[in-house]
């Protein structure tokens, strides 16, 4: 007979154990804490017939905001709240002490916020509540409700009190954890903000615009090798912006205060290329009438730039390994050695290592210029760059004409699908044509030159494309990948009959141009291509424009 009187106490002994244990899985399972403690109050529900229970903590106001609750509906959730000490929640809450209301239609102090319990006091709702402690302070309220059914008055809420107070345990370690975890992923942001400001702040060159990828690892070279002593090759397309980062380099270089010196080598010829550099003696040569230091002394302690250095000529390349190799020379016409301390910054656009094969540049200089290479990538290959370098050249006219233009969103997309052979120096030039011809505020569309056929790089290409500029792949493969079912019909002037756009690539640009009277901006529309686009179609299927 005993054991029959025991078995009960048992068999909830157990469901408290397994509700316990499934609450810990839970608590354990995931970071979103409103979704474990929804869990949480589903597990009370279900194992222990509570069918209405609630979590309250701590909001950043110092009010009690419902975090998880079953039983009651979102509104009630999200309109639910109470200030410290207000309602038996409050009081809970200031006190850190359990309470138990065993008729919550007989408590005054019940305030009943949520509006889902019954208070006319026919049916009898006893209200369980427990303090969530972290450590010694209280962050929140974990309560219950119970359906006493009648013989049921002196229920075991001592029980009850007892197993809410393991579970609100486990409670506050899940919200000591996931506050720490807040705590340490803010500092973590905060210092990823901080670094990342302190790399865009180092990463960084005055009057030099790149957002993208590609110049930030160019940006990034550059402060690494500025500091040191060894020669610089700068390689890249004409127009990449050499120059502007060869000054980078030297004003952040430890020679910032000695001068810089900028040399065109393509523009000078061998003779006089040689007396730029060494400089010459009074009477050396006919018009020699006084000595005169070359760019190598004016250069003495800071840093010399040799732009376009794949152009000097073979005989010149040996005088100037030996100055290389020696840090000193003779002036033309002189016998007297001169030692220099230079920093040596070479550009170049062209294949050098072609010329070495082939003879036209001396390979021991080609190693000599090519200790510390950094590689400055076309325009075409940063676009994202494009929108920024625009408002940059944009501003600059603006300061210098008295103006205040801006760019329509039309002409900036119709600038990010351009090529660009011409690179950042095509740009400007495109930004400060577009800006002097526009009569409004607003660049337009159809204030840029493309628009209108006049493309200075499309009218380059039309004589044979430059071997060192690449088309790029949109440019190339738009128009033969446009469908021929995307065309739009086309009204036709009167008395003529308008036919369907054809199969094959050559005919339909044909047939757009015919319809458009040949005017390729309208003949872009139509296709769904830019005018740029056009142009080079046109060139490719040697299409001679029609002038009507």
């Amino acid at each position: 007979m005993e054991e029959l009187k025991t078995k009960p106490q048992d068999q909830q002994e157990n469901i408290e154990l397994a509700a316990i244990y499934e609450v810990s899985k839970i608590l354990s399972s995931s970071f979103d804490l409103r979704k474990t403690l929804r869990e949480v109050l589903n597990v009370l529900s279900s194992y222990l017939k509570m069918p209405r229970s609630m979590v309250t903590l701590v909001h950043e106001s110092d009010e009690l905001h419902v975090f998880g609750a079953s039983g009651l509906s979102i509104e009630a959730m999200q309109r639910t709240q109470y200030r410290v000490g207000e309602g038996i929640t409050g009081r809970i809450m200031k006190t850190g002490v359990p309470i138990v209301v065993p008729d919550i239609s007989k408590e005054p102090n019940f305030l009943n916020r949520t509006g889902a319990r019954d208070m006319s006091g026919e049916e009898v709702i006893a209200f369980v509540g427990v303090p969530i402690k972290v450590g010694r302070n209280t962050v929140g309220v974990l309560s219950i409700d119970r359906d006493v059914e009648a013989g049921e008055r002196k229920f075991n809420f001592e029980r009850d009190v007892r197993f809410l107070s393991m579970v609100a345990n486990l409670i506050g370690q899940t919200v000591r954890l996931h506050h720490n975890v807040a705590v340490e992923r803010e500092m973590l942001m905060q210092e990823k903000s901080r670094l990342q400001k302190e790399l865009h702040g180092k990463y960084n060159l005055k009057n030099v615009v790149g957002v993208s990828k590609r110049m930030q690892e160019v940006f990034a070279d550059v402060h690494q090798v500025a500091p040191g002593r060894s020669t610089v090759f700068l390689r890249g397309e004409s127009g990449t912006g050499k120059e502007v980062i060869a000054r980078a380099i030297h004003c952040l270089s430890l020679r910032r205060e000695k001068p810089f010196i900028r040399v065109n080598c393509a523009a000078l010829t061998e003779t006089l290329l040689e007396s730029e550099l060494f400089g010459h003696e009074k009477g050396a040569f006919t018009g020699a009438t006084q000595e005169r230091k070359g760019r190598f002394e004016m250069a003495h302690g800071g840093t010399l730039f040799l732009d376009e250095i794949g152009e000097i000529s073979p005989a010149f390349q040996t005088k100037l390994l030996r100055v290389l190799q020696e840090r000193e020379f003779e002036r033309v016409g002189g016998t007297k050695p001169i030692k220099v301390d230079v920093r040596l910054i070479c550009a170049t656009n062209r294949n050098l290592e072609e010329a070495v094969s082939q003879g036209e540049f001396r390979e021991d200089l080609y190693y000599r210029i090519n200790v510390v290479t950094i590689f400055l990538p076309a325009l075409r290959e940063r676009r994202e760059d494009v929108p920024a370098l625009i408002e940059y050249f944009l501003e600059k006219f603006n300061e210098d004409n008295n103006r205040q233009l801006t760019v329509s969103p039309m002409a900036i997309k119709v600038m990010l699908a351009c090529n660009w052979p011409g690179n950042v120096r095509e740009l400007e030039n495109c930004i400060e044509r577009s800006a002097t011809m526009t009569r409004g505020n607003v660049i337009g569309e159809m204030d840029l030159p493309c628009q209108h056929g006049k493309c200075f790089s499309l009218i380059l290409q039309s004589y044979g494309r430059r071997a060192d500029v690449v088309v790029h792949p949109v440019e190339e493969e738009a128009f033969a990948s446009a469908p021929a079912t995307t065309y739009p019909a086309v009204e036709s002037a009167p008395g003529t009959a308008t036919t369907a756009p054809p199969d094959t690539e050559r005919e339909r640009l044909l047939w757009a141009m015919e319809q458009c009277g040949w005017v390729q901006a309208k003949a872009a529309r139509l296709l769904k291509l830019t005018p740029r686009q056009i142009g080079y179609a046109l060139k490719k299927y040697n299409i001679e424009v029609k002038r009507l």
